[in-house]
């Protein structure tokens, strides 16, 4: 696009200065002909156009030593322009390993038949909540029958069928749409929520057998990384979890998010995406699993946790943190200024050696030999000042 304005543009000013002052004002044929050469070979925009290139180059190249793989050009220009960073609970402020702290059985039952009931409707499942289930029925040595029919319910959890009885295992949201909810075990659901575990409840079609309480370990330089995303111009932090609220909001009070929206559905993610860019501005959204998917496409720039993450939210995001170091998105806005601050000097100084020598043509100063210094000369310039950005450390 831009030889095609640009190009002819100077090969025409070429032609005018070789033919006009000799024709209409009686200038020396050979003299306005070398200096339409000079115009020619200092209009060569070599420098102009590998201004831009070479820094996003070295861009990737400094970002991919951090741990940080960036996924095209664009990508590197976009996390300078963000306004909210909308963070997943599991496995991006936390670590993504969950483990079973506690097993509250209901009535009759006990600890083991509740745990073998929710590890064999786990039993084909990879979510990190059924991962945690099923090593600790492991762990008791539990003989786990393998569910039947087992069908994921979106958002929700799963059912399927053991020893022909149908039962379930999901949240307490869904507990609470099954109409199943009793005011009785409402005070222990409550404080096991507020200590910030995540609430697993098994039943079947007419009665609730227990819950299971799962602690996912929160990482330690989440709130750091928060704060450091504040101090490079990052306006708003939120948390977007399908958790329900307590457990949301005492993970949200430990890292120090601004805002939590909790139970919610990919979708639902998906959708106070779109609200915060309509409102605020840029949202950089985080997040690992097959449920961020969604909300990781609709944000202005998707970032996936890398080592914990699902293949579907690495493939959906935009930049993959390989490291799973959220210290990271702080670095990389910092990176992505500075990129933006070489193209705009490398622009400025490719454009400026130009026009410098566009009017010493004119004069009669410039020379032939000089014009292709000046053109070789800028074009170096802009790539050792691109390759500042390879020094920039982590």
């Amino acid at each position: 696009r831009f030889a095609r304005i640009y190009t002819p543009m100077i090969f025409a000013s070429a032609i005018m200065v070789a033919l006009v002052p000799p024709l209409f004002f009686g200038g020396v044929w050979i003299d306005w002909i070398y200096r339409s050469l000079v115009l020619l070979v200092i209009g060569c925009p070599c420098a102009l156009v590998i201004s831009t290139p070479v820094a996003i180059v070295a861009s990737l190249a400094s970002s991919a030593r951090q741990g940080i793989l960036l996924k095209g050009g664009r990508v590197a220009e976009l996390p300078a322009k963000l306004k909210v960073v909308a963070l997943d609970k599991q496995g991006t402020l936390t670590h993504g390993r969950p483990t079973v702290v506690t097993v509250v059985p209901f009535g009759e039952l006990d600890e083991r038949t509740l745990l073998g009931y929710a590890a064999g409707l786990e039993m084909m499942s990879t979510h990190p909540i059924a991962t945690a289930i099923l090593r600790r029925a492991e762990e008791m040595e539990i003989d786990v029958v393998s569910a039947t029919d087992v069908l994921a319910i979106h958002g929700k959890g799963i059912e399927g069928r053991i020893a022909g009885q149908l039962f379930w295992l999901g949240s307490r949201r869904w507990l609470e749409e099954r109409g199943q909810d009793d005011q009785s075990y409402h005070k222990q659901l409550d404080l096991l929520s507020s200590k910030g575990q995540t609430l697993v409840v098994v039943g079947d079609e007419e009665h609730v057998y227990g819950l299971i309480a799962v602690m996912d370990e929160i990482r330690t330089e989440s709130r750091d990384a928060l704060i450091a995303l504040r101090s490079n111009g990052v306006r708003s932090i939120v948390m977007l979890t399908g958790d329900n609220a307590v457990t949301a909001n005492a993970v949200a009070e430990q890292v120090g998010v601004d805002s939590v929206y909790s139970e919610l559905l990919p979708e639902d993610k998906a959708a106070i995406v779109d609200q915060l860019q309509r409102n605020i501005g840029p949202v950089a959204m985080i997040g690992d699993g097959i449920n961020d998917a969604p909300a990781l496409a609709r944000a202005t720039l998707g970032i996936a946790m890398g080592a914990v993450g699902t293949d579907v939210a690495i493939e959906t995001s935009d930049i993959a943190l390989m490291s799973d170091d959220l210290s990271k998105l702080a670095w990389l806005i910092e990176h992505s200024h500075k990129t933006l601050a070489v193209i705009r000097w490398n622009t400025a100084l490719a454009l400026g050696i130009k026009v410098v020598f566009v009017i010493l043509t004119f004069t009669g100063i410039a020379t032939l030999w000089g014009a292709v210094a000046a053109d070789i000369g800028a074009s170096l310039l802009v790539v050792f000042n691109a390759l500042r950005l390879l020094k920039q450390q982590g």
